[in-house]
């Protein structure tokens, strides 16, 4: 967790200087650690803390490069992460409890992000939302969840 958290500092004050080549190298090697670890930290909250801050550091990066349909990936990835472990049985159940806990962050967030930047292929297919078929999108947003 020690290593994770000097990375994602780093990638911070890179990003605050704006030198958003560097913020973008070490915010991915801070996602990488989290990855890798995901399942094998001690404290579940962390774990699932470190993924979800490291995505969402990248989106943030992307929308600061003008690359909103890249930032729409990060938000996804880990949204759907997030949803796959609370699903896996095969997962801790604390890991799983966290995962539910911070899915609704990340829930928000892609919505707030749709609200703000539209909708790309990835929203569209993650949270089903079919317009031809249902009028009242956020409904699907609703139900999708």
């Amino acid at each position: 967790m020690e290593h994770w958290k000097r990375t994602i500092e780093r990638a911070n004050r890179c990003f605050m200087l704006g030198e958003l080549v560097d913020a973008r190298e070490a915010y991915l090697q801070a996602l990488a650690l989290a990855q890798v670890l995901f399942a094998r930290w001690a404290d579940a909250d962390e774990a699932v803390a470190a993924c979800v801050i490291s995505h969402h550091n990248l989106a943030d990066l992307h929308l600061r490069l003008n690359q909103p349909e890249e930032s729409a990936e990060y938000l996804c990835a880990i949204h759907q992460l997030l949803l796959q472990t609370l699903q896996d049985p095969r997962q801790a159940p604390a890991l799983r409890e966290a995962a539910l806990r911070q899915s609704s962050k990340t829930y928000v967030e892609l919505l707030t992000f749709i609200s703000e930047h539209g909708e790309y292929p990835r929203t569209h297919r993650l949270l089903h939302i079919d317009t031809a078929a249902q009028p009242n999108a956020a409904r699907a947003f609703y139900g999708a969840h």
